[in-house]
């Protein structure tokens, strides 16, 4: 591989697939390994769900958001056989909590167990105050700001790329941003399949919860940048508490963080674990980037073909 700098970067909810890390984690036991410890961690049969369970048994954000990151982890495992690190780190929503593993910021215990309680937080916050997201194609971010701030009970929620942002919020208001959106000259909108309003003051009880169980962690400082999509900086070990919780309220910039990576010299983007959604993300953000999603046994194989290449 040559000189430019690489970021790993972990998907979030969204990027779940029937039998994923399966293929990595029966070939690599390393990658097993963190199976085992992620489902002790968490209380889940993390193997069961995620190499055996249909899509419409992992959608629930209380299984979903351990599943991914279970996945997200045991990747991590098979690229660290095989001597391949990052420069910087960045995640996707709770995809930061991967990217802090990645970083040794957290052990892979006590980060399969804050998503754990970080997936019942959401779960019973979405309950108690019910809500909905939707992507927004086809429009500058700041006409949808605009959108959002005319109507109220809407908020910007995911700065995906250029052209496409979600926004999270109250039903009837998520409803009308998209038609205004569409008035405005939106390609087109899309509902999510999600099970509440994340990333909306909606779930703020999510973020009372969470705290205790984020003050009580021991954060090491990242052996690799933290790259925060909540602050679209990098970030030190003692912003991380404040940042994890913080995060369940606040936008997603992914956007933002992953331009600034590309300033400080990121040009190869592997994404870890299951899917290839930020792949596409990234080269709408950059088309000068190179991405490598590495959600299977021949990911990994390639990127270890580029490193003894080089």
């Amino acid at each position: 591989m040559s000189d430019d700098k690489i970021a790993f970067c972990f998907p979030g909810q969204g990027s779940l697939t029937s039998g994923m890390g399966r293929e990595i984690a029966e070939a690599i036991p390393e990658a097993m390994d963190v199976y085992d410890e992620a489902s002790a961690a968490s209380g889940l049969d993390l193997k069961e769900l995620c190499f055996e369970s249909e899509i419409d048994e992992l959608v629930e954000t209380e299984v979903q958001q351990p599943a991914l990151i279970a996945t997200s982890l045991a990747t991590l495992a098979a690229l660290r056989g095989i001597g391949i690190r990052p420069d910087y780190v960045i995640g996707h929503s709770v995809g930061e909590f991967s990217a802090l593993a990645a970083a040794e910021s957290l052990s892979v215990a006590d980060t399969v167990a804050l998503v754990r309680e970080r997936g019942l937080a959401t779960a019973e916050a979405a309950r108690e105050r019910p809500g909905s997201m939707a992507a927004i194609l086809g429009l500058d971010d700041p006409i949808v700001e605009e959108i959002c701030n005319r109507i109220g009970g809407v908020w910007p929620a995911n700065y995906n790329c250029p052209g496409q942002i979600v926004v999270s919020g109250e039903h009837d208001a998520v409803a009308e941003a998209c038609a205004q959106a569409r008035r405005a000259g939106a390609r087109h909108t899309v509902r999510l399949r999600v099970t509440g309003a994340f990333h909306s003051p909606l779930v703020a009880k999510a973020a009372e919860r969470l705290r205790p169980a984020v003050e009580r962690l021991r954060v090491y400082e990242p052996s690799s940048p933290f790259m925060s999509t909540v602050s679209a900086k990098v970030e030190p070990a003692q912003r991380v508490a404040g940042l994890l919780v913080e995060q369940l309220t606040s936008p997603v910039r992914f956007t933002q963080a992953a331009r600034e990576l590309v300033r400080d010299g990121a040009r190869t983007f592997v994404e870890v674990g299951p899917g290839n959604v930020l792949s596409g993300l990234l080269r709408r953000i950059d088309r000068g980037v190179k991405t490598i999603p590495v959600n299977s046994l021949a990911g990994v194989r390639r990127l270890e073909q580029l490193r003894s290449s080089s």
